[in-house]
């Protein structure tokens, strides 16, 4: 698929990610990267007590994994300048390790700039569990490309 320009993108056009697991090792490596040894993602006999049942994975780390699966729809490789702002993010249910989530992505602003070669994009993005429930919701801001294709 060609790559979404500004000028082709219409308010309203709706997006959805693949699907993607949440394992151990994504938690266990998260958490090694980000320095986050919190009680709620690693310790598995604690957190059956809890009101969760369970270990639940990092919010940021589901975060990073809807950027990603967002990025590999390819549709705006070719026009996107710069991932601009996250917008009232909010981690909305726990995920848990074992889980699938995909992101449904809807354009719902659309601006121009006062530079000719750009314009702002606004997407809501929901993350949806295997279930159907929406886990983590907000506002993606994207800065694309616009005018005449090279």
């Amino acid at each position: 698929m060609d790559s979404i320009w500004f000028d082709e993108a219409r308010v309203g056009m709706r997006f959805r990610t693949a699907a993607r697991t949440i394992t151990e090792t994504d938690v266990v490596n998260f958490a090694g990267v980000s320095g986050d040894f919190n009680e709620l993602h690693m310790n598995a006999e604690g957190m059956r007590a809890s009101p969760f049942g369970e270990r639940i994975a990092h919010g940021a780390l589901v975060l990073s994994i809807t950027t990603g699966l967002r990025g590999q729809l390819g549709i705006f490789d070719e026009s996107i300048i710069a991932f601009a702002e996250i917008r009232g993010w909010r981690f909305v249910a726990p995920v848990f390790i074992g889980d699938t989530v995909h992101a449904m992505n809807e354009i719902v602003e659309l601006r121009e700039t006062s530079k000719p070669d750009r314009g702002v994009m606004v997407q809501r993005v929901d993350v949806v569990n295997q279930k159907g429930d929406v886990v983590q919701t907000g506002e993606m801001v994207t800065m694309l490309k616009r005018g005449a294709r090279p």
